[in-house]
């Protein structure tokens, strides 16, 4: 298996909050830079040595401050880091107070654009859960099969099905999703979860993601599906901090609502789906490492959601709730 190096650029105040968003992405081993920590190591009368390489200095001292990490060389690792750019693009919304950064991701030992092509090679049809078959939208399907297929192409965008998170939040929607359902989306990435809840008959999906380059894609994605636009309507921006989107979806009571992110902004989003959803309506809630799952119930618990379904892959965590006020 081969693996790629990835580079995110911070700030010294930034470490903290980056490790903590690539800790709840799923990722350990992470080897922080702190240029401050070498200046101070330089700087300090007691060292052990008396003496150190100019070379190792001049070394150190073009070392940005951020953080390495690996991704595995296939799929899954190019949705893991689509995933962590839009939880960095969260915590950096959220964050504003708080010189982050650039939180620029940089790949140290592949060129970026033959990566954020040749993942393809590897994405080929496959089944999630008892109703729905994804198929690239550039493959084509070799046996007949009485699934609902759903074609996909995530651009550089979180959400090919691929990822557990992914799949663990279809297989609820599956089984919570009803005919003539109203579905919200936050956190839409390519649109995978509310295009499948609209090709399991629900009758209309709202979209929001804070990454502008999201609208393009997940209409792209729902054109490839026959979906006609009076049915899905997306639109960007940050849910937790844009009190005019927030008022854009209060108030219309959804069915059901979806959220395939990280643990803490299901945790923020506990607050305000309230909002949003049906008395009696489910909140699916997915992008949560295992580590985290006591966190999310104990916040659905306090903001009046009842949990129905927890479902863990690989380190991943799912869960449905019904929101009973």
């Amino acid at each position: 298996m081969e693996w790629i190096e990835v580079f995110v650029a911070t700030s010294q105040i930034g470490l903290e909050p980056v490790e903590g968003v690539l800790y709840q992405c799923g990722l350990t081993g992470l080897m922080i830079h702190d240029e401050a920590d070498f200046a101070e190591f330089l700087e300090n009368p007691n060292r052990e040595w008396d003496y150190v390489a100019d070379e190792l200095v001049e070394e150190k001292e073009e070392l940005e401050t951020g953080i390495t990490f690996f991704l595995r060389d296939n799929l899954y690792g190019r949705e893991q880091l689509a995933q962590i750019q839009g939880a960095l693009a969260a915590v950096k919304a959220s964050e504003k107070e708080l010189d982050l950064g650039s939180l620029e991701l940089k790949m140290k030992n592949v060129q970026e654009e033959d990566w954020a092509n040749n993942w393809k090679k590897y994405f080929k049809p496959f089944p999630v859960g008892e109703k729905i078959m994804i198929k690239p939208s550039w493959e084509e399907l070799t046996e007949e099969t009485d699934k609902v297929i759903l074609k996909i192409d995530p651009g550089h965008i979180f959400g090919t099905g691929t990822h557990e998170t992914t799949q663990l939040c279809m297989e609820l929607i599956e089984k919570y999703v009803k005919k003539d359902d109203m579905v919200l989306d936050i956190g839409c990435g390519s649109g995978i979860l509310s295009i499948a809840s609209l090709l399991l008959e629900a009758k209309e999906a709202d979209a929001v993601d804070i990454d502008p380059n999201a609208i393009a894609i997940a209409y792209e994605n729902s054109d490839r599906n026959d979906i006609p636009r009076e049915k899905y309507h997306v639109c960007a921006g940050n849910i937790l901090e844009d009190a005019a989107l927030h008022e854009k979806y209060s108030g219309k009571k959804y069915d059901m609502v979806e959220a395939n992110i990280v643990a803490d902004i299901i945790i923020a989003l506990t607050k305000q789906v309230p909002d949003y959803i049906k008395d009696g309506g489910i909140f699916l809630s997915s992008g949560i490492i295992t580590e985290r799952k006591e966190d999310v119930l104990a916040a659905l618990a306090a903001g009046g959601f009842d949990v129905q379904d927890v479902r863990e892959k690989k380190g991943w965590v799912a869960i449905a709730s019904k929101y009973v006020g």
